[in-house]
């Protein structure tokens, strides 16, 4: 029997990292790699039905045992890695935390989060400090794996129909659009896809990107008084007319936010992209206009066209949907006190597949995966939080 730590280290060494620019699906093949090694993994151990369709998408089911009537029961996790640093992981494995500094190979320092001083004693992997990680959501799926493992052994317990899949680019907000929910087969699901062990979340951001292109006029500038419109002040220009206390660093809990993700540009052209998030719908309505409204005034002043503004909705709150039914909650938190885990029940501020799944009919809140620092050079999960979590998903699909 494989042990999750063990999946885990050979799943990060598959680089998976998604790219927005590419619209084929999975945006990049190494997630395609990473599925056929799950496949046949799924397959050795004998879970039924194992497959990966030609968009990546990687099903499989393990039927009910025992009492029949027991609800099918989805897990879901995501194969890609998030690009905001290099994907090419090289795990490095520290046994028995001490509590201090951790210093990994390239000279990076993981320090000053309030969390380490709980991870005291526990074994943490990290990375050589030159990439991601990717706990998220590699340690979703290797829990879901050794879940698997765990309920296809002679001694495991009763259960329902457990269903699971592992999905491409969700870290680019296209990990849900091709799922096949009708065939995946389950009632209602769970995204293994959270932070520290014991998070539960239902909430999420209502989500939009905008791109924002800027036409200027090139002049040699020894001739352009009164002529050049240099587009890449404009872009800057606009950039200064939205609120800079709702950026990211001003903001927690349940405050929205306007978040600059990528910018370029010279005299003649430039382009802005943005992401909108609020948990309330409306307010993030709000600032769709606010990006309509800085466009509106902007070609006011530098003559029509030079500024153009194109909106599109990400995904939504799915809140509306998963508080309509109270006993997947319920069943989540009685798994994690089983396992004499607290619930931390929270909103995402963020998104999972979860929602836009909620949204098409498949009721889907989030778990944790015990991971911390995502997206991120400093990125950790301890060993002992994916076991634990490994041993509440157990509870979680088991008959009580």
């Amino acid at each position: 029997m494989s042990s999750v730590k063990e999946r885990f280290l050979r799943y990060v060494q598959v680089e998976t990292t998604s790219c927005e620019a590419n619209e084929c699906c999975p945006s990049t093949p190494g997630q395609k790699v990473l599925g056929e090694m799950l496949v046949k993994e799924m397959q050795a151990m004998g879970v039924s039905g194992a497959r990966m369709d030609e968009h990546g998408y990687v099903y499989g089911f393990i039927p009910a045992k025992g009492k029949t009537d027991a609800p099918a029961i989805g897990l879901i996790a995501h194969m890609d890695t998030s690009d905001a640093v290099p994907g090419k992981t090289v795990p490095q494995v520290i046994e028995h935390y001490d509590g201090g500094v951790i210093r990994l190979k390239n000279g990076v320092e993981i320090s000053g989060f309030s969390f380490l001083e709980s991870l005291k004693g526990q074994d943490l992997i990290v990375t050589s400090g030159d990439s991601v990680l990717g706990a998220d959501d590699k340690a979703g799926v290797a829990e879901i794996m050794t879940l698997c493992e765990k309920m296809l052994a002679p001694d495991a317990p009763d259960h329902g129909k457990i269903c699971v899949a592992f999905t491409p680019d969700e870290e680019i907000g296209r990990g849900a659009d091709l799922f096949d929910i009708p065939g995946f087969g389950a009632e209602f699901a769970y995204t293994v896809d959270g932070g520290a062990l014991g998070e539960l979340e239902y909430e999420c951001f209502n989500a939009a990107s905008c791109k924002v292109t800027v036409k200027g006029v090139n002049i040699h500038p020894g001739s352009a008084k009164n002529q050049m419109i240099n587009a890449s002040l404009v872009a800057m220009e606009f950039a200064g007319m939205l609120p800079p206390w709702e950026r990211p660093e001003h903001t927690e809990g349940y405050e929205g936010f306007y978040h600059l993700m990528e910018m370029s540009g010279n005299e003649e052209a430039a382009e802005l992209k943005y992401i909108l998030r609020d948990h309330d719908i409306r307010k993030l309505d709000a600032r769709k206009q606010m990006m309509n409204t800085a466009c509106e005034v902007l070609n006011k002043k530098y003559g029509d066209g030079t500024v153009l503004v194109e909106l599109r909705d990400s995904y939504r709150n799915m809140k509306e949907i998963v508080e309509q039914h109270p006993e997947i909650l319920e069943r989540a938190k009685a798994a994690f006190l089983a396992n004499g885990v607290e619930p931390i029940v929270k909103a995402i501020r963020g998104g999972t597949d979860g929602a836009q799944l909620s949204f098409r009919g498949l009721p889907c809140p989030n778990l944790s995966t015990g991971g911390y620092n995502f997206h991120g050079r400093k990125e950790l999960v301890p060993v002992q939080a994916m076991e634990k979590m490994t041993e509440v998903l157990v509870t979680l699909v088991s008959v009580k």
